[in-house]
């Protein structure tokens, strides 16, 4: 009795009543594969999208909820001729494995041989002058058919086994011209080694099998690169968690069985399995992950922690806000999958032309044969001119290069925190010439920060800040957050719309309004140094401080802003905050053009004035009133810290507080830009150069093979030029 799957434990629920799942697929070789999938699936009118992945080998895909089972999918992939189950990422690593063990084994039977096929037809070609029979001929040509034939029929099994799942779906891929030229070469080697010929081709046929298995080991190298380069986060992602049951008592469940509301324990060395507030314990946080800072961050009681960043020093208690799925780490995740995912518009025109070129390279391979045969050639030699053309005009640059320049440089984005959600939004953002910065969130940190903190003694600051701890006011979080977020004092009084009070060592101690700490006067003198700030004033007895908190700069803005001036962009400040905070941060970034107190209707004018006038806008925000820009404009960024709709809006997203990002994500763009057209060009030129020598006679299926291999070679390793290292953006950063 045949055991019945059940994969809905993969199966992501989306809003809208949507359901989707990833597979890894077998067997995708070319566009043509990508091509067989996607309309083979489309013809279900319960699945909405079907989506390949060339260089990962994974398909995702999205149906109606209820309208169809996981399982349906899978057998669907199998009528189309492909092997598919879900995608887990060390089933992932043992494919990849297993493949190039697989290719390695074929390579080194393909290359043995080879080597003795070679021989074989160097002692026939040596006694060509008489000392050689026609007996012992044949006798050398039926024992290179016994070594050829098995070897074809074992070594060849890549490209047969592609070329048949491809015809059984009613497609054409890149193996079947390849397996209809090895076919025809070993056939006719056999016919004429039957009829006593001199002539026979065992070992061009097996040496182009070797050639192509080259090529295919070395394409699955830069295809295991590639996923490498693409960082997947799966490992960073908790199998289980320790939830604290209401009795102390502790107990281990996989992550899928935590809810929010749940209390779990996140002990030193592990991973945070979850996003939550800390209710207990006191830590230090590896925060590169959310933040790109290495150094640990002070955790305490009510400071926000994420799923994948590392607990350090001490155990937390958690209260779990998500668990699996909606954490920062789940949506991090599933950026970087749609990012390789989507399609760009050259990806989109590489695809068509593979699409195309297969039927096209079998009309001509045809052409050639009947020609050469009209001009009076013998029908071998044609024959043999008609399997060169076949080989070597193989579309596998055309239809593997872009989507690897995609892949690297999505990867090296990655690397960088920075997140595509489309897949043209790399060639727009590479068409930008005009970056409009939004400031409140985006220019600066979107918590506000203590920015006297150097003028106030250490420990005023201590005190100030444990006061400030009992308070969830943003503004004492604020200076709370710059003495390490100290336990708050106990019999702490909270005064409505003046401050908090406690009494220490028998003397009452204040943080509030400078009014309720009668600290008037030293406030004024602070608020004339920092006049865009919040004042917050300290009192204990005789001693006092006024606390200046306001919206910092982002680390790198200026040297952000610079490089963007160098890399010929224009820098405007749109904002809907007052003039006087405007100015300053404008000034300080030393950009001269900026608009202060704009409601969202306004800032969509402004940009369709900028388009009107011929510029490519670069959006850059983060506010609930920047959504309508942010999908107005030619491309847009938003910091990953965004409300969800300007997220949803933007094309990109970045990591961490840094704004590296927005000068980094230009640079990488125009680079990928660049390889793609080279890429494009460099498939057009080979085939430009390629076919007519085919077609004329000049090239052997030998040659035909290395050629090929050579050219899918080439183009990728170019593409693997996008994941470069980009200049440091100053020689601060460099230092």
């Amino acid at each position: 009795m045949a055991t019945q799957q059940d994969l809905s434990v993969f199966v992501r629920h989306g809003e809208g009543g949507v359901a989707g799942m990833e597979l890894a697929v077998e067997g995708i070789r070319c566009a043509g594969c990508m091509h067989a999938i996607e309309n083979g699936l489309a013809k279900d009118a319960a699945i909405l999208k079907a989506r390949v992945n060339l260089a990962l080998k994974r398909v995702t895909v999205e149906w109606t909820e209820g309208a169809l089972r996981p399982e349906g999918v899978i057998e669907k992939l199998a009528a189309l001729g492909f092997k598919a189950y879900p995608f887990l990422p060390s089933a992932e690593r043992d494919s990849v494995t297993l493949e190039e063990r697989r290719l390695l084994r074929y390579l080194a039977v393909a290359g043995f041989a080879a080597m003795n096929i070679m021989l074989l037809s160097v002692s026939v070609w040596s006694g060509k002058g008489g000392d050689i029979s026609p007996v012992t001929r044949d006798f050398f040509h039926w024992l290179s058919a016994l070594i050829a034939l098995p070897t074809a029929a074992y070594a060849g099994r890549p490209f047969f086994e592609s070329a048949l799942r491809a015809l059984r779906a009613g497609a054409v891929n890149m193996d079947v011209p390849i397996t209809l030229g090895i076919v025809l070469a070993l056939g006719m080697s056999v016919v004429e080694t039957a009829n006593h010929s001199e002539h026979a081709y065992f070992d061009g046929a097996t040496m182009l099998i070797f050639f192509l298995l080259i090529g295919r080991y070395l394409d699955q190298m830069m295809r295991r690169r590639t996923r490498d380069l693409a960082g997947n986060l799966a490992a960073l992602k908790a199998e289980s968690a320790t939830r604290l049951m209401p009795d102390g008592t502790t107990t281990t469940l996989p992550i899928a069985a935590i809810a929010p509301g749940d209390l779990v324990l996140v002990q030193p060395g592990e991973r945070v399995c979850v996003d939550g507030i800390v209710e207990s314990g006191h830590s230090e946080i590896d925060r590169s992950l959310v933040t790109g800072e290495t150094d640990p961050t002070p955790i305490a009681p009510g400071v926000q922690v994420y799923a994948g960043t590392m607990n350090l020093t001490g155990a937390l208690s958690v209260r779990v806000e998500a668990a699996g799925t909606g954490t920062l780490l789940d949506e991090i995740d599933k950026l970087m999958a749609q990012a390789v995912e989507s399609r760009s518009r050259y990806v989109r025109l590489s695809d068509r032309a593979a699409r195309l070129y297969a039927p096209l390279v079998h009309a001509t391979a045809l052409a050639t044969l009947v020609g050469w045969i009209a001009f009076g050639l013998a029908w071998q030699q044609a024959l043999i001119i008609a399997i060169t053309v076949l080989i070597i005009t193989c579309p596998c640059a055309l239809g593997l290069a872009i989507p690897a320049v995609q892949v690297v440089a999505a990867s090296a984005l990655f690397r960088r925190q920075i997140m595509l959600k489309e897949g043209d939004a790399l060639e727009r953002l590479a068409e930008a010439d005009m970056v409009v910065f939004d400031k409140t969130g985006t220019l600066t940190l979107p918590e506000p920060d203590l920015l006297n903190a150097g003028e106030i003694s250490t420990d005023a600051l201590q005190a100030a800040a444990a006061l400030a701890a009992a308070s969830r006011h943003p503004l004492a979080q604020a200076i709370s957050r710059a003495a390490g977020s100290p336990a708050p004092p106990s019999g702490t009084q909270e005064h409505r719309g003046l401050g908090l009070s406690v009494m220490v060592d028998g003397v009452e101690m204040r943080l509030g309004s400078a009014s309720f700490c009668d600290l008037d006067a030293l406030a004024q003198d602070v608020g004339a140094d920092f006049p865009t700030a919040s004042l917050i004033a300290w009192r204990h007895g005789e001693r006092g401080a006024v606390f200046a908190v306001g919206q910092r700069l982002r680390p790198d803005a200026r040297a952000c802003v610079e490089a963007l001036k160098r890399l010929g962009l224009g820098v405007i400040i749109l904002s809907g905050d007052r003039e006087s905070a405007v100015a300053a941060v404008a000034r300080e970034l030393d950009i001269a053009t900026w608009r202060s107190g704009l409601r969202p209707d306004e800032k969509l004018h402004v940009l369709d004035d900028l388009a009107a006038r011929g510029h490519k806008v670069l959006m850059v925000g983060d506010g609930l009133n920047d959504a309508p820009a942010l999908a107005k404009a030619h491309v847009s960024i938003s910091p990953i810290s965004a409300t969800h709709l300007a997220q949803a809006a933007a094309d990109i997203v970045f990591l961490g507080d840094s704004l590296s990002p927005v000068a980094a994500s230009i640079g990488i763009a125009r680079k990928a830009r660049a390889l793609m057209v080279e890429n494009l060009w460099f498939a057009v030129l080979y085939n430009a150069i390629a076919v007519p020598i085919a077609i004329a006679g000049l090239a052997t299926p030998l040659v035909a093979a290395a050629a090929m291999s050579g050219s899918s070679l080439v183009v990728t390793l170019n593409a693997l030029r996008a994941a470069r290292r980009a200049p440091p953006l100053s020689p601060k950063a460099a230092s």
